[in-house]
């Protein structure tokens, strides 16, 4: 039964590879540098075998950690920076470095490339969000390589990504990719963490990611690198809930893509999800950073979670944080737990005025009315969609 199963997902996941025409590849910190820099020869191999799953007429955008990296072997501080000032600093040093010996690597195959540098700002911003996507086709229809990274050198923890696993779920919804490669410097997730247990176990495959699974995720992060494997369990969660797959392997492993893009079952397989969240709803779910709370009564809380509404002031008991309009903003019941995440259409400040009243009494108390709805149903996103995905989407893009 066992053995049967697994073919079962073996097929299904040759069949899946085989529709893929756009994948993202993030490459990590651990695969990049070694004990003087960059690793040259790894970098060199992998262009090797991007070239080659290009020579399928599969398009690839590559989302490249290493920037700190490279610069602080560069720079000898002999201890990982921890200031956002030091971070900043040593990845500007490191960043030419790196940009520069993928140029190198990828001149070999007659392949061009393009830099671009992203913050979470200019993913929270709709406008620049859409704009980011049309560069990036663009690039591709050039047949040029996108390499992302997050913009290291201007970034604050505000406008922070959080690290280049999260950026590159982020990258595969918006250039609207068919599988996330997420290489990484072990064989894929295990049971138990690799390094401290020999008889660990590796994962082959992850139907969903639950608490079962997020427990097996190390959370000890690289020397130089953000993300330990936990942050590349949520990125492999983010993506499959917009119904694509996702694979975490061992980008020192020679040939691991060439490998992956022939269906061989190397690293972990996360399968996507059968009902995904549409691309704005995703948007608003994990590029748009909350600014500020709601907690709503329990009528509010029925009314959103059962009953398809928007919310409304009266619902409101008391408003958190300093926001705008257009913000996000988590939204909470009485007992603490958050049930939603949605686009606010009235500041702060004038929701404090309003928590409470009917929809009728907004203008004589405001003397203006953006709309009824605090939050329209269109712009809310349920919590419980960020874990099972949702089937129906009203929006385009």
């Amino acid at each position: 039964m066992e053995a049967q199963r697994e073919e079962t997902v073996a097929d299904f996941r040759t069949a899946l590879l085989s529709r893929v025409k756009r994948t993202v590849i993030k490459v990590g910190s651990g695969v990049l540098t070694g004990p003087r820099g960059l690793n040259l020869s790894v970098i060199k191999h992998l262009a090797s075998c991007i070239n080659d799953i290009k020579q399928k007429g599969i398009e690839v955008v590559l989302v490249s950690s290493g920037a700190i990296a490279s610069g602080f072997k560069k720079v000898a501080l002999g201890r990982k920076p921890k200031t956002i000032s030091e971070k900043q600093a040593v990845a500007a040093i490191g960043q030419p470095a790196l940009i520069m010996a993928w140029e190198k690597a990828f001149e070999r195959h007659g392949q061009k490339v393009a830099q671009i540098l992203i913050t979470r700002d200019d993913l929270t911003n709709r406008r620049r969000y859409l704009n980011a996507r049309n560069t990036l086709r663009t690039l591709l229809s050039w047949d040029i390589i996108p390499i992302i990274n997050e913009n290291d050198t201007v970034v604050v923890e505000e406008i922070k990504l959080g690290d280049n696993d999260n950026l590159s779920a982020m990258v595969t919804n918006l250039v609207d990719a068919h599988l996330l490669v997420n290489l990484t410097d072990i064989d894929g997730l295990f049971d138990s963490d690799p390094r401290d247990n020999p008889d660990a176990r590796l994962i082959p495959v992850v139907e969903k990611v639950d608490s079962k699974i997020k427990n097996f995720a190390s959370t000890i992060p690289g020397f130089l690198g953000t993300g330990g494997m936990s942050s590349k369990i949520a990125a492999a969660q983010k993506v499959a809930l917009a119904g694509i797959p996702g694979i975490i392997a061992n980008g020192l492993r020679p040939g691991v893509l060439r490998d992956i893009f022939e269906g061989r079952a190397i690293g972990t397989f996360f399968l996507p999800r059968d009902a995904s969240l549409c691309k704005r709803k995703h948007w608003i779910a994990f590029a748009k950073a909350p600014k500020g709370e709601l907690v709503v009564d329990k009528g509010a809380e029925k009314a959103i979670l059962f009953n398809g509404k928007s919310l409304l002031p009266s619902g409101i008991m008391e408003v958190r944080g300093k926001f705008g309009v257009g913000d996000s903003v988590v939204i909470s019941n009485e007992r603490g737990e958050n049930i939603a995440v949605g686009l606010v259409n009235y500041q702060a400040v004038d929701l404090k005025r309003i928590k409470g009243i009917r929809t009728s009494k907004i203008s004589s108390v405001l003397g203006f009315k953006h709309a009824d709805e605090v939050i329209h149903r269109d712009n809310l996103v349920l919590t419980s969609e960020t874990e099972e995905g949702v089937e129906e989407c009203h929006f385009k893009s």
